[in-house]
């Protein structure tokens, strides 16, 4: 089982180019997507609210098979752990084999992640490999003490922070997010100043 979380905020093809790339390359029966309720990590100034970011997520997932939507950590009180989420999962479906994907850069800190230490054992970590650099663990991790597999995710130069200032600046993100998604923030007038 494949597990993708983050804000979400918004939702980009970025976001799914990753999941396709660790569905296809990793042979996943799912992969789950896990907007974040409170990111931990994120100030929280711009987020969207979770039910925004949880429809944007399955707009831009509605045609994707193998693609599960899961809201778990939208409706838990305080702020998102992947911890939670894993424990979660592991006494849902025992057995089952846990590949975290991820980003190059969050690779690089996950050992700033609430007891990341206890349960990197739990996961494969599938990391996109970025500007063909291979991915480097935090400093106290070693080859050995987690399971690594790299995905040569190609260039996509898209962020959801540069996705926010186009929406400020009333740019078109058509090409950013897809049409469903840019129509769902224009409905809402997400990300406006």
């Amino acid at each position: 089982m494949g597990i993708f979380g983050g804000s979400f905020n918004p939702p980009h093809l970025a976001h799914l180019a990753l999941a396709r790339m660790a569905r296809d390359t990793l042979a996943l029966d799912e992969l789950r997507w896990l907007p974040a309720g409170m990111p931990w990590q994120k100030p929280a100034g711009e987020l969207a609210p979770a039910e925004h970011r949880l429809a944007m997520v399955r707009l831009l997932v509605a045609e994707g098979p193998g693609f599960i939507v899961d809201a778990r950590e939208l409706h838990r009180a305080g702020p998102s752990y992947t911890v939670d989420t894993l424990t979660e999962l592991r006494a849902e479906q025992p057995g089952a084999e846990l590949m975290l994907v991820i980003g190059q850069d969050q690779y690089a800190r996950i050992d700033t992640w609430r007891d990341a230490a206890q349960w990197r054992a739990w996961v494969q970590f599938a990391v996109a490999a970025r500007d063909g650099q291979p991915p480097q663990p935090p400093a106290d991790w070693h080859a050995g003490n987690h399971r690594l597999v790299v995905l040569p995710l190609p260039e996509h130069p898209i962020s959801a922070t540069h996705i926010r200032q186009r929406v400020r600046a009333g740019e078109d993100i058509t090409p950013l997010v897809g049409p469903d998604v840019a129509r769902y923030i224009d409905q809402h007038r997400l990300y406006r100043a």
